[in-house]
C-alpha cells in the first residue's frame, strides 16, 4: 500500500476531517498548538492559532466545526471566531475534551479528559457525554481510564470507544433516546489504541499510538489487518475524497520525524461522518 507525505512538521497531530472540498483539517495538541487546513493544493492555513489540547473536531452543517480542548467550541466560517458552547458541568469546570463523534440529529458525543496529561498528572477516570445544538449536556458514562476515539456503527446502533489505558475498543448499545447502555469490549487491542474511524462495512480502522499501525477490526471483533507505518507514534485517521476511499492517518513526533499526515487509498470505503448542527 502506498503511503503519501502530505505535511510535516508538527508535535502531535489531531482531529483529522476533510470537507466536500477535499480540505484537510487538523490539530498540533501540544507545543504550538493551533487548528489548521490543508487545502487540495496543499496550502496550510491556521484557523485557530495556538489553541492546545485539541482531540477531536467535527465538522459543522452550513459551515465552521466544532472542536475540543479545554472546552468544547463551535468555530464560525464567516466570521473566522469561536465561542465556547460546553465549559462545565453541574457547576464544575471542564479540565478537557478529548475525541468526538457527532449523530444524525447534530448533536456530538465527547470524551472528557479529567487530568492535565501534557503535565504528567496521575490518570483519573473520564466521562463521556452528549452535547446537543441547544447546548444541553448529558453525562452518558463515567469511569472510562484515557477516552479516545468514538465511532458509530452503520446502522447507528452501536457506539465504539477507544479506552487507552486499558488497551481495548468497547462498544455500546445506544438507546432510542440516544443514550447508551451495556458497555462492554469490543476488542483487546495491544498498542493504546488512540483515533478511530468506520467503514462503510462496518469495520472498525484504529490508530496504535504505541504501535507504529493502524489496525482494522471486523464487525465480530476480530483484527482482519493491519498497516504498518512508518513512525512510531500514530495518533488517529480518517476517510475523504469523492469516493470515501482516502484514508489519512496522522502522527506525533518520535524518534524518526515530527508529526506528519499521511494518505493512501483505502480498498474499502469510510463510513460518512454526521455534520453537527450547532450556530
Amino acid at each position: 500500500m502506498a503511503i503519501e507525505v502530505l505535511a510535516s512538521g508538527y508535535t502531535l497531530i489531531e482531529a483529522p476531517r476533510v470537507d466536500e472540498q477535499n480540505r484537510l483539517y487538523f490539530s498540533d495538541v501540544r507545543v504550538n498548538g493551533g487548528v489548521h487546513r490543508r487545502s487540495p493544493d496543499g496550502a496550510i492555513e491556521t484557523l485557530i492559532p495556538k489553541r492546545k489540547g485539541v482531540g477531536g473536531l467535527a465538522l459543522n452543517e452550513g459551515g465552521g466545526f466544532v472542536a475540543g480542548g479545554k472546552a468544547l467550541i463551535y468555530w464560525d466560517e464567516k466570521t473566522r471566531k469561536s465561542r465556547d458552547i460546553f465549559t462545565e458541568f453541574e457547576g464544575r469546570p471542564l479540565k478537557g475534551l478529548n475525541d468526538l463523534q457527532p449523530d444524525d440529529h447534530g448533536s456530538v458525543y465527547v470524551g472528557s479528559l479529567e487530568f492535565d496529561a501534557d503535565a504528567g498528572a496521575q490518570s483519573i477516570p473520564c466521562n463521556l457525554f452528549r452535547v446537543d445544538p441547544d447546548g444541553t449536556a448529558i453525562k452518558l458514562w463515567e469511569g472510562i481510564q484515557v477516552t479516545n476515539g468514538l465511532g458509530f456503527s452503520p446502522d447507528r446502533k452501536l457506539l465504539y470507544h477507544c479506552d487507552t489505558a486499558t488497551e481495548a475498543v468497547w462498544v455500546y448499545d445506544v438507546t432510542s433516546d440516544r443514550r447508551v447502555k451495556d458497555r462492554r469490549i469490543f476488542a483487546k487491542v495491544q498498542g493504546w489504541p488512540d483515533g478511530m474511524a468506520v467503514d462503510a462495512e462496518g469495520g472498525v480502522f484504529v490508530a496504535m499510538a504505541h504501535a507504529g499501525e493502524v489496525v482494522r477490526i471486523k464487525s465480530d471483533g476480530t483484527i482482519d489487518r493491519r498497516i504498518k507505518m512508518p513512525q512510531s507514534f500514530v495518533t488517529s485517521l480518517t476517510f475523504g475524497g469523492h469516493d470515501l476511499q482516502d484514508l489519512y492517518v496522522v502522527t506525533a513526533r518520535d524518534k524518526t520525524a515530527m508529526g506528519t499526515i499521511y494518505r493512501m487509498r483505502s480498498d474499502i470505503p469510510g463510513l460518512p461522518v454526521p455534520k453537527t448542527r450547532f450556530q
